[in-house]
């Protein structure tokens, strides 16, 4: 009997039976005054009156008349930019320890997010609510013995002026708890590592010292991983490597456009639980099996505000007009997409963050991630967003039993037509008419917008098949690979004729 593995999980099952939550709703009234008073003498907060907000009779009210929405380039212009001077108490007390790069899926440029020790502190307490909710999945005791391949960003963190950076998962593993360093694998010598391919490689040479139990880390770089693993050893699958692996955390982005191509990895079943962490902080979790939804973590210092999401309120360059209107967690109505803004105790202040999400149930604040503000495609009025993109998707695998991780797409106009073109990452040999037609079909059955357009400017679909390794390429050229990185769903025309460039190159080399 697994000794140790029964007495962690029995400590877990005490602790969550002990934890008494306050409603979501009561949670974000506290974290809203408690962020408030907090920051009302920083230069932020004295400019936006933080102590007469405080004094209101409806303090979400008035924090939102009275303070504009920010995405991170105004946040960085007006304010970001004298932290990153050395400068004190300007959107949070103090400084912060760290920035947090995240070039997110958008542009070359690095963002360069503030991380306070307060955020570090936030996140590493929603991780041990994360691994308390483990008790809800029926997992075996000696599950609890065994380690934790977290594939994330280098820890190699940079040096610049007073500050460290590096990308929030380096961050967050170079500030892992020591008890839980005995767990935590590749180690902090090959996490140190900072070219992708090298590290994956030694994680391969390595991997038959480890017992593992568990994987964390975004969807498509951990394919990649476990393809070079099992491709090093020879093996079948995963499970001729690692045995006893049980678990896989996924985060970043929705795990069920991977999920075919992910289980021909295994040889037995994994528990797929679901996390969404960003440079911002530590969003959600899934709390329980029964759902792919995760619990909105609504009392651990970050204040939630919904917008609607539709067009008329959304800029071309995919941020929020000042007057779009904004409800709070007692508003939020189910199966609602709502653009998603924080406030943070690293000092962003009505933070578009830039995803999009739907509530699956309002009163255990259960959301799943529907999109990107900047992919919503909404040429000639189809209204397409990455949550529609994928069901039809997803159709196609099932149609054609083939795999479709990764896919990107642009509205272009030939001659005097538009037309929707879709590269698909796939290495299923199906005709592209016959794919075109195919996607077209399931996009016309999942939006009744798209349909709307169809029958009117929008003229029809191109379809190209491409590698799904061409999408990792194209990650590696235009940013790096592994970490927080993430493919661009809708591009723009710019940016789809570079793409469509480089597909070619490939193609000729």
């Amino acid at each position: 009997m697994a000794i140790l593995g029964s007495i962690i999980k029995n400590a877990i099952d005490v602790r969550d039976a002990l934890v008494s939550e306050t409603t979501p709703i009561e949670a974000q009234e506290e974290v809203l005054k408690k962020l408030l008073e907090t920051a009302k003498n920083t230069a932020f907060g004295k400019y936006y009156g933080f102590k007469k907000i405080l004094e209101s009779e409806h303090v979400t009210t008035s924090f939102a008349k009275t303070v504009p929405f920010f995405d991170y380039h105004k946040m960085r212009s007006q304010w970001w930019n004298r932290v990153e001077e050395g400068l004190e108490d300007i959107t949070w007390p103090g400084k912060p320890s760290y920035f947090a790069l995240s070039s997110g899926t958008t542009g070359k440029t690095s963002k360069r997010i503030p991380v306070t020790d307060e955020m570090i502190d936030a996140i590493r307490n929603t991780g041990i609510k994360q691994v308390g909710a483990l008790s809800n999945f029926d997992l075996p005791a000696d599950f609890f013995e065994k380690e934790i391949m977290m594939l994330g960003s280098s820890t190699d963190l940079t040096k610049r002026d007073e500050f460290l950076e590096g990308e929030i998962s380096g961050i967050s593993a170079s500030n892992i708890p020591f008890w839980f360093q005995g767990y935590y694998k590749p180690g902090e010598e090959i996490a140190k590592i900072d070219d992708w391919d090298t590290r994956v490689q030694t994680i391969a040479e390595r991997a038959k010292e480890w017992d593992i139990g568990a994987l964390s880390g975004i969807p498509s770089w951990m394919e990649l991983m476990l393809k070079e693993v099992i491709k090093y050893h020879n093996a079948e699958t995963i499970h001729d490597v690692w045995p006893n692996l049980q678990v896989y955390t996924s985060g970043g982005v929705a795990f069920q456009p991977y999920e075919k191509s992910f289980k021909k990895l295994l040889s037995k079943p994994v528990t797929v639980i679901d996390t969404y962490l960003a440079s911002e902080g530590f969003i959600a979790y899934q709390q329980r099996p029964d759902t792919t939804a995760m619990k909105l973590v609504t009392d651990n210092g970050i204040y939630f505000e919904f917008v609607p999401f539709k067009p008329d309120y959304i800029n071309e360059d995919g941020s929020l007009k000042q007057d779009a209107p904004v409800i709070s967690i007692a508003e939020v109505e189910k199966d609602q997409d709502y653009v998603l803004v924080m406030s943070t105790v690293s000092g962003a202040w009505r933070y578009l963050i830039g995803d999009t999400i739907a509530f699956t149930d309002v009163e255990k604040a259960e959301i799943k991630i529907t999109g990107r503000t900047k992919f919503f495609l909404n040429v000639v009025g189809s209204q397409l967003s990455v949550n529609k993109m994928d069901v039809a998707l997803r159709e196609l695998e099932q149609e054609f039993d083939i795999e479709i991780p990764e896919f990107t797409l642009a509205a272009v106009k030939i001659k005097d037509d538009f037309y929707h073109h879709w590269y698909l990452g796939t290495e299923g040999a199906i005709d592209e008419e016959t794919l075109a037609e195919a996607l077209d079909n399931a996009l016309k059955s999942a939006n009744k917008n798209y349909k709307v357009a169809r029958s009117k400017a929008l003229k029809g679909v191109k379809v190209t098949v491409v590698s799904p390794s061409v999408f990792h390429e194209w990650s590696g050229k235009n940013k790096k690979k592994g970490g927080q990185v993430k493919m661009e769903r809708v591009m723009k025309e710019e940016k789809f004729k570079e793409w469509e460039a480089f597909v070619k190159e490939l193609k000729n080399e």
